[in-house]
């Protein structure tokens, strides 16, 4: 009877080579599938077919399905900045899109509290659904994503203190990500308490630093780099935006905010 069963699952689409165990006793089905990388509405689509294959056996009466999986082993990368409105934002969202272009499966998380923006640049501010106690990310030109923008009515202005943003982190990044091999996590500007609660429970395996070439804003970016390098993160990279502004009338490229500040203070921080 157990080789009936399984011989019936094995030939259910997306079933095959998830089947852990699956035998019959006393009329009841015990069926254990493998849902390493799958979200929560893949493994009820699993279990579903589970059940509907063996209602097709009279000798089953009752069928019992457990799931198991191994922990996914994921890459975090903090984009990070000192200053707000240096294109922190627009530099994570064009980091995962590219390198989910690239054939990989990330995630975007926009963990910039007080002002998100992840919504409006990734063109999807849906209300993401809750399974099995997680939020479940929404899709954006093949990435996933998750944004506090979603979870609050636009225009709301977050006055929350350090354990509230702590606790919004962590939904986040405890959010149903399936086989993800990289989530890029948008900071907020500065080195206060979100940077610390992420560097604390997912230690980023490094940090990209974006900057004006303006020395106020460099100054900062420097701080962001200390704080990173002071608590063990690697900086994997410091870069430059509005650097260059191409006029749509003669094409002519200015600085309205110098250039190469970033490049010579790369230089001087090693």
């Amino acid at each position: 009877m157990s080789e009936e069963l399984e011989s019936k699952l094995k030939a259910v689409d997306g079933l095959a080579g998830r089947i852990a165990m699956a035998r019959v006793k006393d009329g009841v089905a015990t069926v254990m599938l493998d849902a390493t990388g799958l979200s929560a509405e893949e493994r009820a689509g699993l279990e579903r077919k589970v059940r509907a294959a063996t209602v097709a056996m009279p000798e089953v009466t009752d069928t019992r399905v457990a799931m198991t999986a191994e922990k996914v082993q994921r890459t975090v990368i903090a984009i990070g900045s000192g200053k707000g409105g240096v294109g922190k934002s627009t530099v994570s969202a064009n980091i995962a899109v590219a390198v989910a272009r690239m054939g990989k499966k990330v995630g975007l998380i926009d963990a910039d509290i007080y002002g998100p923006s992840q919504t409006r640049i990734m063109g999807n501010a849906s209300r993401p659904e809750l399974a099995d106690q997680q939020i479940v990310p929404v899709p954006a030109h093949g990435v996933r994503m998750l944004s506090i923008g979603q979870l609050i009515e636009p225009g709301t202005a977050v006055a929350w203190r350090g354990p509230m943003t702590a606790s919004a982190l962590t939904s986040l990044m405890e959010g149903d990500w399936g086989d993800c091999e990289l989530l890029i996590v948008d900071l907020p500007p500065g080195t206060g308490d979100v940077q610390m609660t992420l560097i604390q429970k997912w230690k980023p395996a490094g940090a990209v630093i974006v900057s004006t070439p303006q020395d106020l804003a460099l100054i900062d970016a420097t701080r962001a780099i200390d704080m990173f390098r002071k608590m063990d993160v690697k900086v994997i990279g410091l870069v430059e935006n509005m650097a260059g502004y191409a006029c749509p009338h003669c094409g002519e490229v200015s600085d309205p905010f110098g250039s190469g500040g970033a490049e010579a203070a790369a230089a001087r921080l090693g």
